[in-house]
């Protein structure tokens, strides 16, 4: 059996081979769907990607499959029904944090833009050949976080914004020894 080599991080769980190989690094302008990731990776702070993987599928159920309009009018109580869901992470700030998220969004001209701008509008091709090497933060995730910030977004500090832009592909951090580094480098 021919194992395809992939980056030092992703385990032998079919759920995150499947977004290692079609989704992580993988340029991604949809303003929808960044908004989408924007909320999963603050869902994530403090926890494992695998974890908000697991359960991607239910905060799509009961986030209106991340309406923004519909996400920046939730109300509080809306906000403590999705409390007792077992199938979320069931964290008052972070849901609280996805309404405030959507609120500041939608003053936005053009989100995916602004989110692109950080890293010039292409996606930056990093060269790191394995663990110890891939950043936690960067300059340009700094950046993104202040601004982020600024503008009324929260759970978007800088290693949230990292990991975000790697996920979307703003910044490719397949290690090289990664059959994805070779195939998306293009």
């Amino acid at each position: 059996m021919n194992v395809m080599p992939r980056c030092f991080w992703c385990n032998d769980d079919p759920l995150y081979i499947a977004y290692h190989d079609e989704e992580w690094g993988v340029p991604l302008r949809d303003a929808d769907r960044l908004f989408e990731l924007l909320l999963l990776e603050g869902f994530q702070a403090g926890l494992s990607w695998i974890t908000v993987l697991k359960k991607r599928e239910r905060y799509r159920q009961v986030l209106w499959r991340f309406d923004v309009q519909r996400l920046a009018q939730m109300s509080d109580a809306e906000i403590e029904e999705r409390m007792q869901d077992p199938g979320i992470i069931r964290n008052r700030a972070k849901l609280r944090a996805a309404r405030q998220n959507a609120q500041a969004w939608l003053k936005l001209e053009d989100p995916a833009a602004l989110l692109w701008s950080f890293v010039g509008g292409a996606p930056k091709i990093n060269h790191f050949s394995g663990r110890g090497e891939v950043p936690a933060v960067t300059p340009e995730a700094e950046a993104m976080s202040k601004a982020l910030k600024k503008l009324g977004f929260t759970f978007v500090g800088p290693t949230i914004c990292y990991a975000y832009m790697q996920a979307a592909g703003m910044v490719m951090d397949h290690t090289t020894d990664c059959d994805r580094y070779h195939a998306l480098r293009g």
